[in-house]
């Protein structure tokens, strides 16, 4: 593989090249699951007093959230540690006496960032931006703004309420709702409750296709009131109760398993592998990418970790060990996308490899990540010689195909970068992957693992 190292004061590789790899072995131990790491500083940010959490995620995405809890007023050290990971201590007044920041608050790549700040500083008696990077300019936030204004937030924005930078001016106490939100989305929900923390009553959010819990199991490992009950129509209730105070805590972060997603894909699609993931998050609203590869007859055995301690806000672990499978395609229906939208990407390199025809309906809202992601995924997948088709909002991949490889564009999306260098272990030839470098942003480690598991 050519190398992404940068001379002192330079940029980072344009492109990298991924040469096949004859067998895959080894074991990883992943980055901190993003998810998690962002609202565990969010969350110490809001609690007075010292705050300790162990093995977070050490991306850019994640850096940016604890920049903007510093900018906020909290005291935020910093660890670093091996394989992505860093460990922070928060030392927090509380959210009653935090202050508004003397610049615009950056959340660089962070759509997480962007969102859930957005939530909680509308319920905070100051005025705040939130910018990030030109990608981020880009990503709507329509679905926070109209919420967060019902609870009695004013937010302003650029493009009829549509784009970023977004200024929020916060009261308290916020006004509760009952909101159902329209498309499946846990930043959206997580936005909610995080206002909801600071208003008079009981906030309801609706939703018809569950999201992930994240933001719920730690509210509550940090004494909050949060129900989360059936509607009947196979969706759930979330409520929160307002004016309780958020308490400090100290968490260890399971490792990701959207990183994990690229190595079970790795080994399942390669004809000599066998890889070991070690403590692997598996909360029940983030392991679809898990059960769908499982259904396309991916070999994963699955080891868990013992019973989460309380320091681990309820999160389940499991060892992963991965061999080479025959994969079969599969249909994969819009809840399904919804459970499991951030591994698309890859479950469509997966695709490839697979007997038959897989379908994946209702993949609409890929086109508002990072980058267009549908887009990104039809000329990458295309170029190394799959066949893909898009319809709509639904790609039909039909395989196995032998892929070749050539020169992908990772669109400045991590998730792209890393799913096409996959690509190139199991592709002939040599595949190039153009903009690599945005793989930091969640898995700063991703190519050294890479070479790592070439045997």
């Amino acid at each position: 593989m050519d190398t992404l190292a940068a001379p002192p004061g330079g940029s980072p590789a344009a492109s990298v090249t991924i040469q096949p790899a004859t067998r895959l072995r080894g074991e990883l131990s992943l980055p901190g699951d993003k998810s998690i790491s962002h609202r565990a500083l969010m969350l110490a940010l809001l609690a007075e007093g010292e705050s300790q959490i162990e093995g977070a995620g050490d991306g850019a995405d994640v850096r940016s959230t604890a920049a903007i809890a510093a900018a906020l007023g909290a005291s935020v050290d910093r660890v670093a540690g091996g394989n992505g990971n860093a460990d922070y201590r928060v030392l927090s007044p509380g959210d009653g006496a935090l202050r508004a920041p003397a610049s615009t608050l950056d959340c660089g790549n962070s759509g997480t960032s962007l969102r859930l700040f957005a939530g909680i500083l509308a319920g905070l008696p100051m005025t705040a931006v939130l910018d990030g990077d030109a990608s981020l300019r880009g990503r709507p936030v329509a679905r926070i703004i109209e919420p967060l204004r019902a609870m009695g937030a004013t937010l302003d924005t650029r493009d009829h309420d549509s784009l970023p930078p977004l200024t929020v001016t916060g009261r308290r106490p916020l006004r509760p709702i009952d909101w159902t939100t329209p498309v499946p989305s846990a930043q959206v929900k997580s936005a909610i409750l995080l206002a909801g923390l600071r208003a008079g009553g009981t906030t309801r959010v609706h939703e018809r296709v569950g999201t992930r819990d994240h933001s719920e199991r730690m509210l509550r490992a940090r004494g909050v009131t949060v129900r989360s009950l059936p509607d009947g129509a196979g969706g759930a209730v979330i409520e929160i109760e307002g004016g309780t105070a958020v308490q400090a805590m100290k968490e260890r972060v399971p490792g990701d398993p959207s990183a994990a997603a690229f190595w079970l894909v790795a080994a399942a699609a390669h004809p000599d592998a066998d890889l070991v993931l070690r403590d692997v998050g598996v909360n029940s609203t983030r392991r679809a990418v898990i059960d769908l590869l499982r259904r396309m007859g991916a070999d994963i055995t699955e080891d868990a970790v013992g019973a989460s301690p309380a320091d681990d806000a309820g999160e389940p672990l499991a060892d992963l060990v991965v061999r080479s499978s025959e994969l079969e395609g599969i249909d994969i229906g819009p809840a399904e996308v919804a459970a499991a939208i951030d591994e698309i990407p890859i479950l469509c390199l997966a695709a490839t490899q697979a007997r038959g025809r897989t379908t994946i309906r209702g993949a609409g809202e890929l086109r508002h990540k990072e980058s267009d992601r549908l887009a990104g995924i039809v000329a990458g997948l295309t170029a190394l010689g799959a066949h893909v088709d898009v319809q709509g909002d639904d790609l039909t991949i039909d395989g196995p195909v032998r892929l070749i490889g050539a020169p992908t564009d990772s669109l400045d999306d991590h998730r792209l970068a890393m799913t096409f260098a996959i690509a190139g272990l199991i592709a002939a030839g040599r595949t190039t992957v153009g903009r690599p470098a945005s793989a930091s942003i969640s898995y700063p480690g991703f190519f050294t693992d890479l070479e790592r598991i070439r045997a």
